[in-house]
């Protein structure tokens, strides 16, 4: 069943939260230099929504990936990688007249001058995702439903479908969303930084990057981006090397937090998603770690992934977003897009830290397969 009529789960969900969006195979290069120049490239997988699931999964929750993929070997090779991390793929679709997407890009760091990629995604078979050819049944059959600006760049049909998942409806979980602001994506003529800030507006749990609202919407500052924002019970602004700051109302740690129902379900009220910002927001900063970083490439999507993770445990607001730092930390300190996590017990001794300790960390390659006391996970 697909469409806003489909049928919505109850209470007892199977699913900790649904991912939707495109999956791409990803070249990696085998040096460093121009995408001209590199004479080999070792195959992985990327997608912002995947990396969130694949992350949540090998973390222990119940994950879902939804997507459209071609008919091809790089689609086998996504949905076989994906669902080795544990995370369901039984709501994927295969479409025989459209490619599965890839993407070749370089060593160096995203945010460089230098830094290359090269998408081969135009009329892919995500892109062809619309109100009626998703499952919602499988969408609305977790606790979250995750989301992001790059599917609303992606096609008409796309940014109709985000439009639709987001609009209140009883029975709709809560949605959380990721701006992911991709300027190069949206199609000409296209008022990306008006569609995005529409979609954020609508959604109950919002991380936003400090320099892409900026970018987007020209506000600069964490309470800026918050007045912007007014309605979503929970906005995250990661502020790069500053850490992060979270501005939460009506949000309540513990079991309840994320109660199944969210935006528009009266079953939901007092969960997060549930009120928007209709109290006064507790403000919670929160900064980074130091981090010898090998590539700096999934670190958003881990930090989702890792505060996501805390706050389904019913964890306190500055323990969620030590999680996502430790995510992020991570996949910061390994050359892909994704790796397995540090073991919960291991990360919940480094999230417990007090401010002093928390400050000495330095995590470096290696660090998340470390079992030694938080003070020794340090490199010199």
């Amino acid at each position: 069943m697909s469409g806003p009529a489909a049928g919505t789960a109850d209470a007892a969900t199977r699913t900790d939260v649904v991912c939707l969006g495109e999956s791409m195979v990803t070249f990696l290069p085998s040096q460093p230099g121009r995408l001209a120049d590199v004479p080999s490239f070792g195959r992985g997988i990327g997608g912002a929504e995947s990396n969130v699931a694949c992350a949540l999964a090998a973390a222990g929750h119940r994950a879902a990936w939804v997507g459209r993929v071609g008919a091809d070997g790089f689609g086998d090779h996504l949905v076989e990688t994906i669902a080795s991390y544990g995370v369901d793929t039984s709501a994927v679709r295969r479409d025989p007249a459209r490619p599965t997407g890839i993407y070749f890009r370089t060593a160096t760091d995203r945010g460089t001058d230098t830094h290359e990629v090269a998408y081969y995604r135009a009329g892919s078979a995500a892109s062809a995702m619309s109100p009626s050819n998703v499952p919602y049944e499988e969408l609305f059959a977790g606790r979250v439903l995750h989301l992001s600006g790059i599917t609303a760049a992606l096609s008409a049909d796309c940014l109709a479908l985000l439009r639709d998942l987001t609009a209140a409806r009883p029975g709709r979980p809560l949605v959380s969303f990721d701006v992911n602001h991709r300027p190069r994506l949206w199609r000409d003529g296209e008022a990306d930084a008006s569609v995005l800030l529409e979609l954020a507006r609508r959604a109950d749990l919002v991380f936003v990057g400090e320099d892409e609202a900026e970018e987007a919407w020209g506000i600069v500052g964490a309470e800026a981006i918050r007045a912007a924002l007014p309605e979503p019970a929970v906005v995250v602004v990661k502020r790069g090397s500053a850490g992060a700051t979270v501005f939460a109302s009506g949000l309540r740690p513990g079991p309840r937090s994320f109660a199944a129902g969210g935006a528009g379900d009266a079953a939901g009220a007092g969960s997060v998603g549930a009120g928007g910002a209709g109290g006064a927001d507790t403000v919670t900063l929160v900064p980074a770690l130091r981090v010898d970083v090998v590539a700096a490439v999934g670190a958003g999507d881990a930090f989702a992934a890792g505060f996501l993770s805390a706050t389904l445990r019913g964890l306190p607001v500055r323990e969620r977003a030590r999680h996502g730092h430790l995510m992020a930390a991570a996949v910061l300190t390994v050359p892909g897009d994704l790796t397995d996590p540090p073991a919960r017990d291991h990360a919940d001794r480094l999230a417990a830290l007090d401010d002093e300790a928390w400050g000495r960390l330095r995590l470096g390659p290696g660090w998340t397969a470390a079992d030694r006391a938080p003070e020794e996970v340090r490199t010199p």
